[in-house]
């Protein structure tokens, strides 16, 4: 047994490997019942120490003294080997058992052990998939207290069962007994995929649920089974009322039928006509295709008119829409109900940076400040380094083009180059004279009147 150092380092510390939290399947491994027929070691020693005697001819052993084995159990769980090697490393996990009888024994559940840290089965989580083969190694030991669980020492081995199996995944316990001669050990165990796995290795992964994220449960091979009412890869596709326009209408949750803009109906296969529409019809929403004999927008109207009074000016086209009524379709730049009204393009304030606007026919043209050009007076030829502001105006360049000034007190206009008349508004009273101070404004009272502008006896 040597060689074991470093496995014996890993496993000194516990009794047995802690469960993983996440893992795909678990092996599980149960002893049952062991029997050491003469209570002896490997080396056919006494487990207290004694020497057994020699076997005579009948069989029957002769002088062997009383042996009590306390016996406990290293066991190694790897990957399958041809010829299986009891050294480390046990790559699927290993475990140590505490003292759990005497020479020949059943070996008993967690509970009854009385030893929290065992656990019968034994188990050894899976974070991939299972293999399906797996050589395992059983040893056998005695030790003489059980605070001392050390297996280093070759010479406390009992027995050793070294084997390897092919093992498919189920719930059925596959049996085994294994026989040395002097002992025997009677085992079972299987490899069990862990809750919402599924498959020959346990690799597939399925977890019912009903939520935005899918609603199905799983089948026996973990495949996803969609709840009623549902679809899709993952059942997160509502299926709608049958008969539902799949164009036209959708829904949210099963059984339901709303419909898209424009339709309407309980399968959502009805448009919704243009809103005022008399006596027209519809194949797509909005429109209002007009019965024989009617016209205008709502098809609430006859036709006949527009020929004899010719009422649309500007070039406009006039329809008749019946029993006197008509409607103009104004050119570009007119409106009214006669296209009689030119529309005013300076009304939107199209010209940028000071810019002036004067209204032409369907157009507008804009007259720029110094320094500005383009159709909107957009574009900027000067910039702040040409010294565009007066009066002392501030400037600051536009990201876009062009600068902005931002005026002294006294001064406006697009480069502060209009002084304000404070004394323009007339502010004083009673006579008073206005006299501007450059930013600001006083009153000269007549006699018997005082007050900021003049305005008290």
């Amino acid at each position: 047994m040597g060689g074991r150092s470093a496995w014996a380092l890993l496993v000194s510390c516990v009794l047995l490997l802690p469960s993983q939290v996440w893992s795909s399947g678990v092996f599980e491994l149960k002893l049952q019942e062991f029997v050491n027929k003469k209570g002896l070691l490997g080396n056919r020693n006494c487990c207290r120490g004694g020497v057994g005697g020699a076997q005579s001819s009948s069989g029957s052993a002769s002088g062997l003294q009383q042996c009590d084995c306390k016996t406990f159990f290293r066991v190694c769980l790897k990957h399958y080997q041809t010829s299986v090697s009891p050294e480390p490393p046990c790559t699927y996990g290993s475990a140590i058992t505490p003292v759990l009888g005497a020479n020949s024994f059943s070996v008993p559940d967690h509970a009854a052990s009385g030893d929290p840290s065992f656990s019968n089965p034994i188990r050894f989580p899976f974070g991939f998939t299972w293999p399906g083969t797996f050589s395992l190694i059983i040893e056998a030991l005695h030790t003489d207290s059980p605070d001392d669980l050390n297996t280093e020492n070759p010479e406390r081995l009992i027995s050793r069962l070294a084997t390897q199996r092919h093992l498919t995944v189920g719930e059925e316990w596959s049996q085994d007994l294994h026989s040395s001669g002097r002992t025997d050990l009677k085992y079972s165990y299987r490899f069990v995929c862990d809750e919402h796995y599924y498959g020959e290795g346990c690799s597939v992964f399925c977890r019912p649920r009903d939520d935005a994220f899918g609603h199905f449960t799983c089948g026996e091979r973990g495949e996803k089974v969609c709840n009623p009412g549902w679809k899709g890869q993952y059942c997160t596709d509502p299926i709608c009322l049958p008969g539902c326009d799949e164009h036209h209408g959708y829904c949210d949750k099963p059984g339901e039928c709303k419909c898209r803009v424009g339709w309407q109906g309980r399968y959502c296969d009805e448009c919704i006509r243009y809103p005022g529409c008399l006596h027209g019809t519809c194949q797509q929403p909005w429109q209002c295709n007009c019965q024989e004999g009617w016209g205008g927008l709502f098809c609430n109207q006859d036709l006949n008119y527009c020929t004899h009074h010719k009422p649309c000016k500007n070039g406009a086209t006039c329809t008749n829409t019946g029993q006197g009524s008509y409607t103009c379709s104004c050119r570009p730049g007119y409106t009214g109900s006669n296209c009689e009204i030119e529309i005013n393009e300076c009304d939107a304030n199209p010209c940028k940076n000071g810019g002036s606007c004067t209204d032409l026919e369907n157009s507008y043209s804009c007259t720029c400040p110094p320094g500005f050009y383009g159709k909107n007076c957009e574009l900027g030829a000067m910039t702040c380094a040409d010294g565009p502001c007066f009066n002392g105006g501030r400037c600051t360049d536009n990201p876009e083009g062009g600068y902005s000034c931002h005026c002294p007190v006294g001064y406006s206009g697009f480069n502060c180059e209009k002084k304000i008349d404070y004394c323009s508004s007339s502010p004083c009273a009673n006579g008073a004279q206005c006299v501007d101070l450059g930013n600001s404004y006083i009153c000269q009272c007549q006699a018997g009147f005082t007050g900021r502008h003049c305005d008290r006896r």
